[in-house]
């Protein structure tokens, strides 16, 4: 008998590893950021595209990655504008999303 498993695929922009892993990790010196950025990805993408709410402990224990370099990694991000979280409150956890701001950098010059 033999079982297969299917597992889902991620897909990536090219511009995530040609681009964005070289400016995170090496301009910005933020390795955890660019790994924050995937993790996020993935798990949106396997959401449907839809946000994922999601706590600083969970996105430290699901990358192996402390509580405060998750939330610094975050920080990061949003500052960089690569994802926007929103919240019911300031205490409650956020939903992510992932931007791609050059994918709409793109799409202007095309149709202008």
């Amino acid at each position: 008998m033999t079982i297969l498993f299917m597992m889902p695929v991620t897909t990536f922009d090219p511009y995530v590893l040609d681009v964005l892993m070289p400016d995170l990790v090496g301009h910005e010196h933020a390795p955890s950021a660019f790994l924050v950025y995937v993790y996020l990805w993935h798990r949106i993408e396997a959401n449907g595209g839809r946000a994922v709410q999601l706590s600083y402990a969970m996105i430290g224990l699901e990358t192996g990655l402390s509580r405060i370099t998750a939330q610094r990694a975050i920080a990061l991000l949003l500052r960089r504008q690569l994802i926007s979280a929103t919240s019911v409150s300031r205490t409650a956890v956020p939903s992510y999303l992932v931007l791609r701001p050059w994918a709409e950098r793109k799409r202007a010059r095309e149709n202008s």
